[in-house]
């Protein structure tokens, strides 16, 4: 499984959509703007195994704000919603206003309609996140997407419910390493965060979820063969939250 992908923007994307359709049970397609999403889901042909989802990135938060009403409305027709989320990186952080009213947007809409399922950015604004859905909790479920926040910050993401989903290149760094260890195991899933995600500098594809559970393995102090049940079984649990399965 694969809950955060942008299938869409590899390097021979169809063949890739098909090869993740076949060899995953599941796989997240996350979309970086609405019109991408439209295209995407024009483009590429329906697979049961495969979800499509509209988002907007708040790293081109700026350079697509005219799409977000776009996105109100096609939030009504999904079950979830990505990538969405807060960027307060330096490279960012002039366009975080914008972010802001447009993340918020998003979290009104998804509690308007009784609730979605999220995969979420949050680099440098854990706070702000929270902030969010503190405002409206009826919004749904949010998974937090390759999080990078402090240790404190994790612990209150916790608390308010959010799942974390976790790729090889996370354990490239000893930051990503102890968050890892660190997150609630029943609320961990895989994600490749492909193309965009690299170790040994090549992306990593959607059906990698192995690498994840043995870099889980020794955080966890179990079994590779342990951490992918484990993986697994998160998955499912996610999926009937998303009303997947």
């Amino acid at each position: 499984m694969d809950f955060h992908c942008h299938l869409d923007l590899y390097p021979s994307a169809r063949e890739v959509y098909r090869e993740a359709a076949r060899r995953n049970k599941f796989t997240w397609l996350v979309t970086t703007s609405p019109k991408a999403f439209a295209a995407t889901s024009r483009t590429l042909a329906p697979l049961p195994s495969v979800l499509i989802t509209p988002g907007l990135h708040p790293e081109i938060a700026h350079e697509r704000a005219a799409e977000l009403d776009l996105l109100l409305e096609q939030i009504a027709g999904v079950k979830a919603v990505g990538e969405v989320g807060l960027d307060g990186s330096p490279r960012f952080k002039a366009h975080y206003e914008v972010q802001r009213k447009i993340f918020g947007a998003v979290i009104a809409r998804c509690a308007e309609l009784g609730g979605r399922t999220l995969s979420v950015h949050s680099r440098r604004a854990v706070r702000d996140v929270l902030a969010e859905f503190e405002r409206h909790p009826n919004f749904g479920t949010a998974v937090m997407h390759w999080f990078s926040g402090s240790t404190s910050e994790l612990k209150d993401a916790a608390a308010h419910g959010c799942w974390f989903s976790i790729g090889p290149a996370m354990f490239e760094s000893a930051n990503g390493r102890a968050l890892a260890a660190a997150m609630p195991q029943d609320r961990v899933v895989p994600e490749s965060d492909g193309p965009f995600a690299k170790v040994g500098g090549k992306s990593i594809l959607p059906w990698n979820t192995s690498q994840t559970a043995e870099g889980l393995a020794s955080l966890w102090a179990t079994s590779s063969d342990e951490a992918a049940e484990m993986l697994a079984r998160n998955g499912q649990a996610l999926l009937y939250l998303m009303g997947q399965r």
